[in-house]
């Protein structure tokens, strides 16, 4: 009896965690406060990181997240996913509405980021939605926060 109940769990986890993930590569685009491109590999059933190159101030941000997913609403194919991780950004100050010191910056900083992603089950297409608070360390100490809109085409 005691196995039986240990091989039920085993399996109810394993269950589980394979409904967290239904892709294991994404590339695509990215709109909102930062425009650009995304890379997503998921290293586990559950945990993936994310590397995001985008556009913003007229310049280029780069940032590094690691995410956990889980299933959202028992629904198959839609997860949350949470996480953090680091960015760095290079910056002209014409474009920065805090900036007035004159020449380009560069920012560095950690960030967090919590969002609802759908794998589309009929093509190989995934839809995202996050928000990204921010804390810029290096250059303008400042809290913001960012989000958007990500397309994946994933494998």
């Amino acid at each position: 009896m005691k196995k039986i109940l240990v091989l039920a769990v085993f399996a109810t986890m394993f269950s589980y965690a394979a409904v967290a993930q239904s892709y294991n590569t994404g590339i695509g685009g990215r709109g909102g406060v930062f425009n650009g491109l995304t890379f997503k590999q998921f290293i586990s059933s559950n945990d993936a990181f994310e590397i995001v190159g985008a556009i913003h101030y007229g310049g280029l941000f780069v940032s590094g997240m690691y995410q956990r997913h889980t299933n959202a609403f028992d629904v198959p194919g839609l997860n949350w996913y949470y996480g953090g991780g680091a960015f760095i950004g290079f910056y002209s100050d014409s474009r920065h509405p805090s900036w007035s010191t004159p020449g380009n910056h560069t920012g560095f900083g950690v960030n967090g980021v919590v969002g609802l992603e759908y794998k589309i089950d009929e093509i190989p297409i995934s839809l995202g939605v996050d928000l990204i608070p921010a804390l810029d360390i290096i250059d303008h100490t400042r809290f913001w926060l960012g989000g958007g809109v990500t397309v994946r085409f994933v494998f």
